[in-house]
């Protein structure tokens, strides 16, 4: 694998049978609950295995936490959520490091296997490709919305289930139908992240706002202009790849570019296995939006157009 792609995690190659994926990832708390803030830690650093198409098998906990006696019982819930949603995608926890720390962090490196000719790294998106993605967009908006005190339980809930579930299915799924390649949704927002696949594979994506589902929160604070400091900074980022087409409004473009944790998965498939895999990933609860679509690059062309 080419190390200027910026493929989503890291790939060892130990025999021409057997490839090991490996990746890291943890931060600060994203909601209030701390048993949920440990799911959606680890749900967020086995995104990244799934992403590669690879299974996910064993994960180190990385931990920083103050040493305030009376903290112990959060960071037991913390722990908790953590170890539980492992045990749901099946991954073996084998040991980890904790360090001392005035704000907390926690996440985990995880281990994954995969045969070396079937990683599903940036460069393999192919011209005619279906774009699928499969969580709704603008938690970041949504989380900041949570920390100023602007949004409601209801949203907070929504946004940290989301957040917490698993791209397990969503992953075995596209292996399933023969996807070409994927990227999961995280800091960069949805066009960052597209970025890195079409600028890996030297093809140009023209996908539709309207099509690209939003939590209705996100889409309320960010006609407010309420977004967090990362999403504002991938806008400046990303913004040169970006041709903006008439009509789109405002609040699409930042919420486009919002900052995620543990967003889902951004499917590049044919045109003739797309449908097979949208009804597999609806059939199994999984949201399954068809928002753009793959063609080869161009000069005088932009990377990512974006219509109404």
């Amino acid at each position: 694998m080419d190390y200027t792609n910026a493929d989503d995690a890291g790939v060892y190659r130990i025999s021409e049978e057997l490839a090991a994926v490996l990746t890291a990832d943890f931060f600060t708390p994203v909601v209030d609950d701390p048993y949920m803030f440990g799911a959606i830690a680890a749900a967020n650093s086995l995104s990244d295995v799934y992403a590669m198409g690879a299974k996910p098998v064993v994960a180190l906990n990385l931990a920083m936490f103050p040493t305030d006696p009376k903290l112990f019982p959060f960071w037991k819930q913390v722990m908790q959520g953590g170890i539980d949603k492992m045990s749901e995608a099946g991954v073996y926890i084998i040991g980890g490091h904790t360090v001392k720390d005035t704000e907390p962090k926690f996440g985990y490196a995880v281990m994954g296997t995969i045969h070396p000719d079937k990683v599903f790294d940036n460069s393999k998106s192919m011209p005619g490709d279906v774009l699928i993605l499969t969580k709704p967009i603008g938690t970041g908006i949504v989380s900041t919305g949570i920390k100023s005190g602007l949004s409601s339980a209801e949203a907070e809930a929504e946004i940290t289930r989301s957040m917490a579930a698993l791209n397990r299915r969503a992953s075995e799924l596209m292996v399933e139908t023969g996807a070409s390649t994927a990227t999961d949704i995280t800091g960069f927002g949805l066009l960052g992240h597209m970025h890195e696949v079409l600028a890996a594979s030297r093809r140009r994506a023209v996908i539709s706002a309207g099509s690209v589902p939003f939590f209705s929160e996100a889409v309320r604070l960010g006609g407010q202009n309420i977004a967090p400091g990362g999403t504002r900074a991938n806008i400046k980022t990303y913004g040169p790849y970006t041709r903006w087409g008439d009509g789109v409004p405002d609040v699409r473009k930042l919420l486009l570019n919002d900052t995620q944790t543990s967003g889902g998965l951004l499917i590049f498939i044919q045109p003739e296995n797309a449908e097979r895999l949208r009804k597999a990933l609806l059939g199994e609860g999984i949201l399954a939006a068809r928002i753009g679509e793959i063609f080869s690059a161009e000069p005088g062309k932009p990377e990512i157009t974006v219509e109404k």
